[in-house]
């Protein structure tokens, strides 16, 4: 069984101590910290950005994960490297010149991403695996958390797999996740899950380390 890794999505947690969670989850077994940037255009949500992720950098050193739900993600690329994220991900819906953006962030130092929403067509990604680093397939509609996982995705991540073949790139999922769903998308090949009120259900590290154990509990 290939390794899989869990990436607690921290728009679940309580934004109140912030810094707080983020050492709580890293204490409870988490191996990424997911990021969700939303900026109220391409998502109607909005969350947070560089300011936000700078100022919790320190309290973690697990990779942070950067997921940005945004319009203008090649404006705003330095910006996220400056704040401390060790991987950007950009939807494949908003990048018009998707190759010269995922060399750019690799020239920046990061990993590089492309995200898909759940009606969007992986065509086109056979001509970028050399410069990705993580596929990010959205199980749900972005832009909230708490939403059912959307079933046909489960399609989708096994055309990612075959896509993807034995190159050393991450196959992540978002949305909807559960202890339930997270041995059904990693056995369709997904190895990189994000939880959101799945894992920041209860107020403490032990309730958090209970949370990703039940996902990793079928692995």
């Amino acid at each position: 069984m290939p390794e899989v890794l869990i990436a607690p999505s921290i728009l679940s947690s309580n934004f109140s101590c912030l810094a707080e969670e983020i050492k709580a989850i890293d204490k409870a077994g988490a191996d990424w910290i997911h990021l969700d940037v939303m900026d109220g255009h391409f998502v109607p949500n909005l969350t947070f950005g560089p300011p936000i992720i700078k100022s919790i950098r320190d309290y973690s050193k697990k990779p942070f994960d950067a997921h940005l739900m945004v319009t203008n993600p090649d404006d705003l690329l330095e910006e996220y490297v400056n704040a401390g994220v060790n991987i950007i991900t950009v939807h494949k819906e908003v990048t018009p010149h998707l190759d010269k953006t995922l060399n750019r962030i690799r020239e920046l130092g990061c990993k590089a991403g492309v995200s898909i929403n759940p009606a969007t067509s992986i065509s086109g990604l056979e001509f970028l695996l050399d410069k990705l680093d993580l596929i990010l397939v959205m199980t749900v509609n972005p832009g909230f958390g708490g939403q059912k996982f959307i079933e046909s995705s489960l399609c989708k991540i096994k055309l990612v797999k075959e896509l993807v073949n034995d190159k050393p790139i991450k196959i992540q999922v978002d949305g909807g996740i559960n202890e339930v769903i997270a041995p059904r998308v990693i056995d369709a090949g997904a190895n990189v899950i994000v939880a959101g009120s799945a894992i920041f259900n209860g107020d403490c590290v032990e309730s958090y380390s209970n949370n990703i154990k039940a996902l990793r509990c079928n692995i």
